[in-house]
């Protein structure tokens, strides 16, 4: 099971933390991802992160805002935005991907209920 917190709303400029929270897998052994999906339109990639922590891939839409983290002691994942854009506003989901840390949704086993970031201009 993952779960997202750490949504909410926040000013154009402003910063959040997203947690996903990882229960009943080997947390260690996957690759980790967050998405994004707003309605109507393609769920999006954003980060991912190998299973190890050491190999990150951004989207270009938010590489030197958003930094992914992990820590598999605590089996927690992090996305810490900032700068934030109104076009960021999305719900943000966290995936578990046990062969890869890659872009596309598809290689994705398990996905969180997912957590409404949402950005004022």
């Amino acid at each position: 099971q993952l779960v997202e917190s750490g949504g909410g709303l926040v000013q154009a400029g402003g910063s959040l933390r997203l947690s996903c929270a990882a229960s009943g897998l080997a947390f260690s052994r996957y690759g980790m991802g967050w998405f994004r999906q707003v309605p109507g339109k393609e769920r999006e990639f954003v980060a991912a992160i190998r299973r190890t922590g050491d190999v990150t891939n951004y989207a270009e839409s938010v590489k030197g805002r958003f930094t992914i983290s992990r820590d598999n002691v605590k089996n927690t994942m992090y996305l810490q935005m900032n700068n934030l854009k109104p076009e960021d506003t999305a719900v943000y989901y966290c995936a578990a991907d046990l062969f890869g840390w890659g872009s596309s949704s598809a290689g994705y086993d398990y996905w969180g209920q997912g957590t409404q970031v949402t950005v004022s201009s």
